[in-house]
């Protein structure tokens, strides 16, 4: 039951991770969140927690597991970007994406992964992109991170799928949240027009499908990428 189960969604307190923190809670979870500065939505626990450190994510587990109990559903969502094109990308701008993005969601998954493997029973969520997928001209540093999570999933499903433990990654398109809030109304528009279902995303609704690969519905469902885009990386 979810009352009996604790979720940690890394990066928690602001955009897709603060409405996946506020769909847990409303569906009666124990919900924790790591975050760099600020808080978690209300009802959470907050915790600090740099994911490119894994002695502070190993911390940060610590301390949720003595205040709500062993994580049962982690949601990786910790991440950043450093949108240049390749020649002028520098190794830390390279460096810096990928050793948050996706070896932050190492870093959370191994820790996380020893109680599951107690409990005999976890769930995995990576938040990955379109991008990932599809490529962005800027972003070779970003679609590699997250393209990277996809294999991270398909592998650890090999690894861990007979003890009831299942790895999926969510892929979101555009959604509406702060950073494209900061886009020019042109630019906003030309990606519109890209999109088949001609909007952008609520951050609720990638909230949605991600409450549901947690629950005991989505059982059999592991090694998946379900995109969140309105149709935008289809036949990727």
């Amino acid at each position: 039951m979810p009352e009996d189960r604790v979720v940690l969604i890394t990066g928690g307190n602001r955009g897709i991770g603060r409405a996946i923190a506020e769909r847990f809670v409303a569906d009666g979870y124990r919900v924790a969140v790591t975050a760099r500065s600020g808080e978690g939505p209300a009802g959470t626990l907050t915790v600090r927690a740099d994911v490119t450190d894994a002695d502070a994510v190993d911390a940060a587990f610590t301390e949720v597991e003595d205040r709500l109990g062993p994580v049962a559903i982690v949601v990786a969502n910790a991440g950043i970007t450093k949108d240049t094109l390749l020649l002028r990308m520098t190794e830390d701008d390279f460096d810096t994406v990928v050793s948050t993005n996706l070896g932050g969601a190492f870093r959370v998954v191994k820790r996380a992964a020893k109680g599951m493997l107690r409990a005999r029973w976890g769930r995995v969520i990576l938040i990955s992109s379109v991008v990932g997928l599809y490529g962005s001209a800027g972003q070779i540093n970003y679609a590699s991170s997250k393209a990277g999570l996809v294999g991270f999933a398909r592998s650890l499903t090999r690894e861990l799928g007979s003890r009831a433990i299942t790895a999926n990654v969510v892929a979101p398109g555009f959604i509406e949240t702060e950073m494209t809030a900061e886009l020019p109304e042109d630019t906003k528009a030309e990606y519109k027009k890209a999109i088949p279902a001609g909007r952008y995303a609520q951050p609720s609704e990638v909230a949605g499908v991600v409450a549901w690969l947690a629950s005991d519905e989505a059982a059999y469902i592991s090694g998946a990428v379900i995109p969140v885009d309105g149709g935008l990386g289809m036949g990727h």
